[in-house]
């Protein structure tokens, strides 16, 4: 990390030297003289270092081309000033070290003699601020480039108006308002910073050398998990040599945190977790920052969350959680994985029908037809017309994956693979939350099961909690309609943004660190991302 004080800018150039290379050009000015005003030197030095980039072109336009950073007043000294230490501080946010960026724009600056090469200065500090704050706000990578199931579009900014609030603002307060302002990013700067003293401490001590330790068990790979869960807060200093309820509490705790089975027996999966090292833990933080910068500063203030790695929806209104279920998300294979993205739900269908997804028909269903035309009886095969198909007379034996003409359909009931009730926000990956049948896969620690997509342990009061925006008696106006047994459409009022994400380290509530299995090995693809970037551990730069 490179940290630059605010008296060591602009080494060897003195002040004069800038107001008389600008033709007098009063910098900083927030007015738009005529462009005769500004040297043309300088004009045309700006128009063309800052040609590819549209948004720091047009602010130079719209600005009558002032200067913002190469003046000799003190507005732009501060300007100057606050960007370097903000590009020297950047290993705080997880982004890459701007150590080389920072000497190239210092170097450029010492070695400016003429107009021109002033205005190129301008441009490229520009330039810096632009690319600083992009990434600080949207993230340093673009999802869909790392994995065909990270589809989540990053919200869009305007680096014209970076340009304008440094130039009109306080330029250290208007820095500091760049950081994303979510709870959850916040949570996440203090717990890395928090690792990284612990890393430099020597870490969370030796590992445990077992495969499983139980409550009565006694000796060296016990004390070490002991040792271990103390060094991570999870129970007092002790000198105790056996597996007792004190750690047997502080496994369970430990296990609460990390999605795990909370049996307070160390098996193989808790070990595992217990011996990631601290550098693991501070990828983990690094990459759950930059998830959070993909997503947009307004979430909406009721919104449902699905964590693919906790297996958890939630409602959340106003920042706080009001309703929690379990979820089923994707299996871990190619074709079924659920994909990231935002939405927003318009409705819910109570006794669904459930349309099966033309693969699922190719792949799974159709050769079983072939090999007995009585398969899978549960459902109904319709033509285009939506008539139902006699399979008696059907020859699916001569039908392909291609030109397979029928759809299949299973009615409303309690064996619908759709369950009871559905939850719609329409979108082209044909993702949705439902009910199921199969209860008893909410019981898994891991539960990656569905087609991709998500399924939910108590479908019935999540739309209850949801109709309690519209309805007085939302469980009696929800069961009226699903005693009926009639497939119907309930629009909500006012729809509810749903976030799909991915997070392996989420900060609770409570400011605690919890952190999740890497369930698809998407963010291992996400650090080797962040490494071609440019980004390092704290140990590396150290």
């Amino acid at each position: 990390m490179t940290r630059v004080s605010a008296g060591c800018f602009l080494p060897g150039i003195k002040a004069g030297l800038f107001a008389l290379a600008l033709g007098g050009l009063t910098a900083g000015a927030v007015s738009s003289p005529a462009l005769a005003e500004v040297p043309a030197a300088f004009r045309q030095a700006v128009a063309e270092a800052a040609s590819s980039n549209e948004a720091v072109a047009r602010f130079y336009r719209e600005n009558g081309y002032q200067a913002i950073w190469t003046g000799a007043d003190e507005a732009s000294r501060q300007r100057r000033s606050a960007l370097l230490a903000a590009l020297g501080d950047t290993g705080v946010h997880g982004l890459p070290d701007r150590s080389a960026l920072i000497g190239d724009l210092m170097q450029q600056m010492q070695e400016a003699r003429t107009t021109r090469d002033i205005g190129n200065v301008e441009a490229a500090l520009s330039q810096a601020l632009v690319d600083y704050a992009t990434d600080l706000q949207t993230g340093l990578l673009v999802p869909s480039r790392i994995d065909d199931g990270m589809v989540r579009k990053k919200h869009s900014v305007d680096g014209t108006a970076f340009l304008t609030g440094i130039r009109d603002g306080q330029p250290f307060a208007f820095l500091r308002s760049l950081v994303p302002a979510s709870p959850q990013y916040r949570g996440l700067m203090r717990e890395k910073l928090r690792l990284e003293q612990i890393l430099t401490d020597g870490g969370w001590g030796p590992a445990v050398k077992a495969k499983k330790l139980e409550p009565g068990d006694q000796g060296p790979a016990v004390i070490a998990l002991r040792n271990r869960l103390v060094a991570m807060g999870y129970m007092p200093r002790s000198a105790a040599r056996s597996y007792d309820s004190a750690l047997v509490a502080a496994v369970q705790s430990f296990q609460s945190d990390h999605g795990l089975e909370t049996d307070g027996v160390a098996g193989a999966g808790t070990i595992a977790e217990v011996n990631k090292p601290v550098s693991e833990r501070i990828k983990s933080i690094i990459i759950a920052m930059e998830r959070e910068r993909w997503l947009t500063p307004d979430r909406g203030e009721r919104h449902v969350l699905v964590n693919q790695t906790d297996f958890t929806a939630k409602i959340v209104d106003n920042g706080d959680v009001t309703f929690e279920t379990r979820s089923v998300i994707g299996k871990n294979t190619h074709d079924r994985r659920s994909p990231e993205f935002s939405d927003e739900m318009e409705h819910m269908v109570i006794n669904p029908s459930w349309y099966v997804p033309r693969s699922i028909i190719t792949k799974e269903y159709l050769p079983q037809l072939k090999n007995n035309p009585g398969a899978v009886s549960h459902i109904q095969i319709t033509d285009r017309r939506g008539r139902v198909v006699d399979r008696s007379t059907a020859d699916f034996t001569q039908y392909t994956a291609r030109n397979f003409p029928y759809s299949m359909r299973q009615p409303p009931s309690s064996r619908n693979a759709l369950g009871l009730v559905k939850f719609m926000f329409p979108n082209k990956y044909n993702i949705y939350l439902h009910d199921t049948p199969q209860k008893s896969l909410f019981a898994r620690e891991v539960r990656a099961f569905s087609h991709g997509c998500i399924r939910l342990a108590q479908p019935f009061e999540f739309a209850y909690a949801l109709l309690a925006k519209q309805t007085e008696n939302p469980k009696d106006f929800f069961h009226r309609i699903l005693n009926s047994g009639k497939e119907t459409k309930v629009e909500l009022e006012q729809k509810v943004p749903v976030h799909i994400i991915y997070r392996t380290a989420v900060v609770s509530g409570k400011g605690r660190a919890e952190f999740r299995r890497d369930v698809y090995g998407r963010d291992a693809k996400v650090w080797d991302a962040l490494e071609r970037a440019g980004v390092v551990l704290p140990s590396v730069q150290g």
